[in-house]
């Protein structure tokens, strides 16, 4: 079963890959692909609106006769990173307690 992905969600993810370091367009896109099911189509568009909202500042460098475009999280995106993971720590922590089980009477409670 697939979850849908809101754009807040997907901001963050692009964040935190991006926490760790500089990165090129496919190069980044890839390391989201690797544990999201996601298209690149999707990709591009979130990053030029955390360009915009000045979340990410984009850079060329030259690799093999032409210009590679970087991608580099802003201080205003470590701020919004750090919200955005408060915000999903609440989340998940919400839909656990929903999810789980009460093992001292094995009701579930959701669709239980």
């Amino acid at each position: 079963m697939a979850f849908a992905m809101g754009p807040q969600l997907l901001d963050g993810c692009v964040l935190a890959v991006l926490s760790h370091g500089d990165a090129y367009g496919y190069v980044l896109t890839q390391q989201v692909k690797e544990r999201l099911d996601i298209s690149e189509s999707t990709l591009y568009p979130v990053l030029r609106r955390l360009q915009r909202d000045g979340l990410l500042k984009v850079y060329d460098r030259p690799y093999q006769g032409r210009n590679r475009r970087y991608y580099a999280i802003t201080p205003v995106g470590r701020t919004q990173l750090a919200r955005r993971r408060e915000e999903w720590r609440q989340f998940r922590d919400g839909v656990e307690e929903l999810l789980k089980e009460d093992e001292a009477n094995g009701q579930t409670y959701l669709f239980g």
